[in-house]
């Protein structure tokens, strides 16, 4: 009888020490999967620093673009004189500017409206 609870409690000492592997088998891959620094997490993170580096490249094609036109406004006298022109409206002697006010779009009814006859 002795010989049949030490086989009892080894299977059942086997199926619970099975059992608890699986569960921290599930727990481990839960936490590498959803973490905080799981695998979700990792591609979140990937594609946001892809667009942060699309960002930074933009940026400095803005930048690159704004010291050039501050090196055209400080030596080249046509860039100067465009800028005078165009934003301070300034004019040679003898010359006139015409300012034309904005248009406005037409304004037309809408097709659900029927004009009365």
């Amino acid at each position: 009888m002795t010989q049949g609870i030490k086989s009892w409690l080894f299977a059942v000492r086997h199926k619970l020490a099975t059992a608890g592997v699986g569960v921290l088998l599930f727990v481990i891959g839960y936490h590498v999967i959803f973490g905080v620094n799981g695998v979700i997490a990792y591609q979140h993170k990937r594609h946001e620093s892809k667009e942060l580096q699309q960002q930074i490249e933009s940026l400095q094609q803005q930048n690159e673009r704004a010291q050039e036109q501050i090196k055209a406004l400080k030596y080249d006298p046509q860039a100067i004189e465009k800028e005078a022109r165009e934003h301070l409206r300034y004019a040679r002697p003898g010359e006139m500017i015409y300012t034309l006010p904005a248009t406005k779009p037409a304004v037309t009814p809408p097709l659900s409206q029927k004009h009365p006859q």
